[in-house]
């Protein structure tokens, strides 16, 4: 179970400044714990010690960086059980995506500690000309300073473990505010930190009103902004963050291309989409939410799609049996249902689920979808999958480009000419051959396009991020 309270964490320090965040159980809606709540002054006080921490930082070598990574690394496998339940309750994310969420945690932090130690520069060669006779130049990787993190609630372990390990490993302070529904599993992951000697004020986790938290966003002695959430949120945010760099990994509504060429492999095709948009209740932005199939696939895709969607357990996220559980609020549902039974009466036909309890979102896949309507041209965010039939792949590729969003998108083929016509005409920032968009490994580049966002996650990317060139130029003789 959930300690009754939690502190937040400021400038490496627990704090018990109050208990006034509850934290529910997002299955029973039960308050599961409380937890502090930041003020703007503590805000303010952690941006403050994080610039004043910046010199010990920047005399903390990379092996005593990657030594904390290490032991972030194994107080979370000896913690596995107490994050993933923690996850469970919080999140609502059934038990074994819970468990696999904390496996990736691992393997972040893990990721990150290899790469604190080969953060490189680089020689350049000035001959071009001969009035660079005599010169040479290098290059290396500075930490860009104190850091901003926002954080979501759907995968709140590893979405903050890709803000916090790179910042760890560039030697860059920060001050992360994780969601206010899941601020549990990075308040265990302050308490791991705090057990280390990083230098006073390298971190600061701090949960706080979304209204209370604009320091987050415009303070200038922030040189980066690291935001993870909603489309609507991180544009505005970007709009009032000032000089400072920003990283935003926002939406999307991923599509998957089912290409006529399965032979007997509909089998894998059919779990993979399924475990695509329905893991975690759809509550992911790269979850699968169209499904483009072949005319010669169609309908023996059709048929086991629906039998597949059909099987899938729903219920208490803590029953190992449980693949569906609660999304994060009954507002969410509600929001969901709407954009589907504006659907339904727009011509849409329900084939496998749709009944919805409160929380509870049956799986539920549609056909039919009309193009123009919110169910297809915005993030459902649920467990909502379109199928559509398509006959020429051309004209799938330029399906799928019809979407503000652009984030990762599958493509199920034994062709490799249309495995690479992909790579090449579509409008994302990844594209998965013969697997869900869904699909993550936590060392690749991630992140997206159009409205999905500006830069990239993957640990070494985000280093690159969190520090900057700095050149230095010198004449041999003089």
């Amino acid at each position: 179970m959930l300690q009754k309270t939690y502190p937040y964490y400021l400038a490496n320090e627990p704090v018990a400044a109050n208990t006034d965040l509850e934290v529910t159980d997002k299955f029973s809606g039960e308050v599961a714990t409380r937890v502090a709540m930041a003020d703007a002054a503590a805000i303010d006080k952690a941006i403050g010690l994080a610039v004043d921490a910046m010199p010990a930082l920047r005399a903390y070598p990379p092996f005593k960086r990657q030594a904390v990574l290490e032991h972030c690394v194994k107080r979370f496998r000896e913690r596995y059980d107490e994050l993933a339940l923690a996850l469970c309750i919080e999140a609502g994310k059934p038990i074994n995506d819970s468990k696999g969420e904390v496996t990736r945690l691992i393997d972040t932090f893990k990721v990150a500690a290899e790469e604190s130690v080969r953060i490189d520069g680089e020689i350049i060669n000035l001959q071009i000309s001969p009035r660079a006779n005599g010169y040479h130049a290098y290059v290396k990787r500075v930490p860009i300073g104190p850091c901003s993190f926002i954080s979501p609630f759907n995968f709140p372990l590893n979405l903050t473990a890709h803000k916090v390990a790179p910042a760890i490993a560039a030697g860059v302070p920060f001050v992360l505010k994780p969601a206010s529904r899941t601020p549990v599993g990075a308040l265990i992951m302050g308490e791991i930190l705090a057990e280390t000697d990083l230098p006073k004020g390298a971190f600061s986790i701090l949960p706080a009103h979304r209204d209370g938290a604009d320091l987050f966003t415009t303070d200038e002695r922030f040189q980066l902004l690291s935001f993870t959430g909603s489309p609507a949120v991180g544009w505005e945010l970007k709009r009032k963050a000032g000089k400072k760099k920003v990283i935003l990994e926002l939406g999307g509504n991923a599509a998957a291309i089912v290409d006529g060429d399965q032979g007997g492999k509909l089998d894998y095709v059919v779990e993979r989409l399924a475990f695509g948009a329905f893991y975690q209740s759809g509550q992911s932005c790269i979850g699968v939410q169209r499904i483009l199939a072949h005319a010669s696939v169609y309908d023996a895709l059709r048929e086991k799609l629906i039998a597949k969607t059909k099987s899938l357990v729903m219920g208490d996220p803590k029953n190992e049996k449980t693949f569906v559980g609660p999304m994060i609020s009954e507002s969410e549902a509600k929001r969901l249902a709407g954009w589907m039974d504006g659907a339904v009466q727009a011509g849409a036909q329900i084939v496998a689920g749709g009944k919805v309890d409160g929380a509870m979102f049956e799986a539920t896949l549609l056909e039919g979808v009309k193009r123009d309507t919110d169910l297809y041209r915005k993030e459902a965010f649920g467990p909502v999958a379109i199928l559509e039939r398509f006959n020429d792949f051309e004209a799938a590729l330029a399906q799928v480009n019809d979407s503000d969003f652009g984030l990762q998108a599958g493509v199920f083929t034994d062709s490799l000419a249309h495995a690479h016509r992909a790579w090449d005409a579509l409008e994302v920032g990844g594209v998965v051959i013969n697997d869900v968009p869904s699909f993550r490994v936590d060392n690749m580049p991630y992140g997206g396009v159009k409205d999905s966002g500006l830069g990239r996650e993957g640990v070494r990317y985000a280093i690159e991020d969190m520090t900057e060139l700095r050149l230095m130029v010198m004449r041999e003789t003089w």
